[in-house]
């Protein structure tokens, strides 16, 4: 569903992106792993339009798109959740969801049932909500706008562990109904829980990659680059 070959992205003349290539497929869940500062959000930035790699290749359902604008991108099928979550604060929920809502598999009435407490907040303006109900409502709008590619950026950031953990059941909940996913996280064990496979990032490069059980057993890699003991 989504290829990135061999992408060198640049902010001005600093090289941030080093040759990077990475593959998701149709149903699968990737993780995207590093510290702060490995080039992931970058890498995110790149894939969805907003900071076009100088070479190298992406690719969405087979055809290239690394010249794209990010408007096109998103209507080819990529929905992203953005870092930081990037709700409108004035409008309410059901403001925020419609936004970009098109196609008929996810509908608002889905999304609530996916959700129940956007449901109950409808009316209410995006900047009431909680942290962990505008992380609901940022992946809901994504969902509504019926993408086949679902990129998540750090998603868990900021959020108490009992709202962590029901993000990952989120994801692992559409992951089951086949939609491709790409979670780029810092929360190691939120993405070993969701991933069929698993990426890790360093200064701009792919420094490892593999399954959930092979990173598991690879303490130099662990302890190297996310610093998990």
């Amino acid at each position: 569903m989504l290829e990135v070959e061999g992408v060198h992205t640049y902010y001005g003349e600093s090289h941030i992106l080093h040759g990077v290539s990475i593959r998701v497929g149709a149903g699968e869940a990737v993780a995207l792993l590093g510290r702060n500062g490995a080039g992931k959000t970058t890498l995110i930035r790149s894939v969805a339009g907003f900071t076009p790699p100088r070479d190298g290749r992406v690719r969405l359902d087979g055809e290239s798109i690394d010249a794209w604008p990010a408007h096109r991108i998103a209507r080819r099928g990529l929905a992203l959740v953005p870092q930081g979550r990037r709700i409108f604060a004035p409008l309410t929920v059901r403001e925020n969801l419609l936004l970009g809502a098109r196609g008929s598999a996810w509908t608002l009435e889905r999304v609530y049932d996916l959700f129940p407490r956007l449901r109950e907040r409808a009316e209410q303006s995006g900047g009431t909500l909680s942290g962990g109900e505008q992380q609901m409502l940022a992946i809901g709008r994504a969902l509504l706008t019926n993408g086949r590619m679902l990129v998540l950026d750090e998603p868990s950031e900021g959020l108490a562990p009992a709202i962590v953990r029901e993000v990952g059941r989120i994801v692992s909940g559409l992951k089951g109904d086949r939609l491709s996913i790409l979670l780029v996280e810092q929360n190691y064990h939120l993405a070993l829980r969701v991933a069929d496979r698993v990426y890790v990032m360093n200064k701009g490069q792919i420094v490892w990659e593999g399954t959930p059980a092979g990173l598991e057993a690879d303490e130099d890699v662990k302890r190297r680059y996310l610093g998990v003991a």
